[in-house]
């Protein structure tokens, strides 16, 4: 059980040059941040640069019967804290991260169940953060979320995250 204000134990970072195994990531995950458990994830991987969900509709219904907009924004902010996470753990960093802005279009209702993506907004993007590190020991990066069911895009997000100083 979490108790308020204190932080949760890091998973040790994969060995050099590794990628966290998704899995073993995402049961930490969901013993870090109790909400996850409840969010339908049922699968967790990369795509190249892209980091994946697959999501089951049903723990996020709303009234109507589609996609809770609350809980798909959620989502959307959680994909983007894994992606930067991941791809620092990947690296050597242990850092923490925080979601410092964060937007929302809503382009069609999620009937079904869905898939989320998450990867860097420009193509420098991951380049100017290693920069940054290296310079500032912070940085920050913007990523795109995009939901899919099926082959219809139903929600586009962007999230600028805040890489925070070791210590």
């Amino acid at each position: 059980m979490r108790e308020v204000g204190v932080p949760h134990p890091r998973l040790p970072l994969p060995e050099p040059g590794q990628r966290d195994e998704p899995q073993a990531f995402h049961t930490w995950l969901a013993e870090a941040i109790p909400m996850v458990e409840h969010l339908g994830i049922r699968e967790m991987r990369w795509e190249g640069e892209s980091l994946v969900w697959e999501l089951a509709l049903e723990p996020n219904l709303n009234d109507k019967g589609t996609g809770f907009g609350g809980a798909l924004t959620a989502q959307t902010t959680l994909l983007g804290w894994c992606w930067v996470t991941l791809w620092l753990r990947e690296r050597g960093y242990a850092r923490d991260v925080v979601v410092a802005e964060a937007s929302q279009r809503f382009l069609a209702p999620v009937t079904g169940d869905y898939r989320l993506t998450c990867s860097a907004q420009s193509e420098q993007g991951p380049a100017t953060l290693v920069e940054r590190l290296a310079s500032r020991g912070r940085g920050r990066i913007s990523l795109v979320q995009q939901l899919w069911c099926g082959d219809t895009p139903c929600l586009e997000a962007h999230g600028d995250y805040a890489v925070l100083p070791a210590g």
